[in-house]
């Protein structure tokens, strides 16, 4: 036990971060691994490799993933938006390197080999853009000689296109409405809110147009006939295969013929072999943690605080919807991942770091140390 008089660094961190959303974290990442030792040995096995070949590696992982967040929560406000500006700049000029020296797949050029290990480095762009997003916009509102609304504007195009360029569709449209709810909640006119949807609603169909496997997914949606639809269809049937109480663990035999089983279609292999119900308490528990992060951004008098928090929230909710509604075919597949669940060492990362920026910024904090951070952050300019 720590006591309130303890006056460490552990001590001042346990007594001011939320230890519910903490606890709502390892419940998840716990429930990640045992949900992958169902996808993922079959999988592993088709490849020729190890039977918890992607157990064993998801477990190395979240090593360092639990390192990161932890070390990272424990920042200040102003070692944070320092370390988001680091990763955000680092993140895109590997994005830039990944089309001259990342391999091909899928037709795309998103990853970049390092050594032994693959880094996809738009995942870790993501957070890294909220928390620069949500500093333009707060210090545009703040200052009057900070052109933050015109930076918080030029950060978009500077992220999307590279993304657009590599393709990845699914990423460029999560950043996007991400930016979009950030700028809603800065507190920007109805007028540029309705401008921007209708600028998204002309980048879809550009998209549609122009990109053939945007095309490919969209058709394939609306009209099963006009492509091969064999991973959305298998991912169906076994929500009615497993029922509501599912056929238990290692019974499922969807995940023997699924590609993705590990990754995209784990939720689809969980509910074959958990059942519907343990789906509902696991969409529960996605839904704790957004509802539970945007009331402790609410509390916040920090509007960095406050629109940070809520950014990274939306993106790891909508992120969360998006994985699970492909799963139930009710929007095209995007290739994303479901946060802690499914396999991926760059994904469980990012989403450490974005957990970390959250924990971080929703501590409690004398309202005197925010106004320090502040001043220490343009004094030094």
């Amino acid at each position: 036990m720590v006591s309130r008089a303890e006056r460490s660094a552990f001590g001042d961190w346990w007594w001011t971060v939320d230890r519910s959303l903490l606890a709502a974290l390892a419940i998840l990442a716990l429930a990640g691994l045992v949900f992958l030792m169902a996808g993922g040995p079959p999988v592993a096995e088709r490849l020729g490799l190890s039977t918890f070949h992607f157990v064993n590696r998801q477990v190395l992982f979240l090593m360092p993933a639990v390192a990161i967040l932890l070390s990272v929560s424990f920042l200040s406000l102003r070692h944070l938006r320092r370390l988001a500006l680091a990763v955000y700049f680092i993140g895109m000029v590997l994005i830039l390197l990944a089309f001259q020296y990342g391999p091909e797949i899928k037709g795309a050029h998103r990853w970049i080999v390092i050594g032994p290990l693959g880094i996809q480095p738009s995942e870790f762009v993501k957070p890294a853009f909220v928390v620069l997003a949500a500093w333009a916009f707060s210090e545009g509102g703040r200052r009057k000689d900070m052109p933050g609304a015109l930076l918080g504007f030029l950060i978009l195009p500077a992220t999307i296109i590279p993304l657009i360029l590599q393709p990845d569709f699914g990423q460029t449209m999560l950043v996007t409405v991400v930016w979009c709810g950030l700028f809603f909640i800065a507190g920007l006119h109805w007028f540029w809110v309705m401008g921007l949807g209708g600028a998204g609603l002309v980048g879809i169909v550009a998209a549609y147009e122009f990109l053939p496997h945007v095309r490919a997914r969209f058709e394939r949606f609306m009209d099963k006939s006009s492509g091969d639809t064999f991973q959305v269809d298998t991912a169906m049937e076994s929500f009615s295969r497993g029922g509501w109480l599912g056929r238990g663990p290692g019974e499922g035999t969807v995940k023997r013929i699924l590609p993705d089983a590990h990754t995209d279609f784990i939720f689809a292999v969980t509910a074959e072999e958990f059942g519907i119900v343990v789906c509902m308490i696991l969409l529960l528990l996605f839904a704790f943690i957004v509802l539970r992060g945007l009331s402790l951004a609410r509390r916040s008098e920090d509007t960095f605080c406050r629109l940070a928090a809520t950014g990274i929230v939306f993106m790891f909710g909508l992120q969360a919807c998006i994985n699970m509604m492909v799963n139930v075919h009710l929007m095209p597949a995007k290739g994303m991942t479901l946060p802690f669940i499914s396999y991926g060492g760059s994904s469980l990362l990012s989403l450490a770091l974005a957990m970390g920026f959250l924990i971080a910024l929703t501590r409690r904090r004398p309202r005197a140390e925010m106004m320090d951070s502040f001043n220490q952050d343009w004094s030094r300019r």
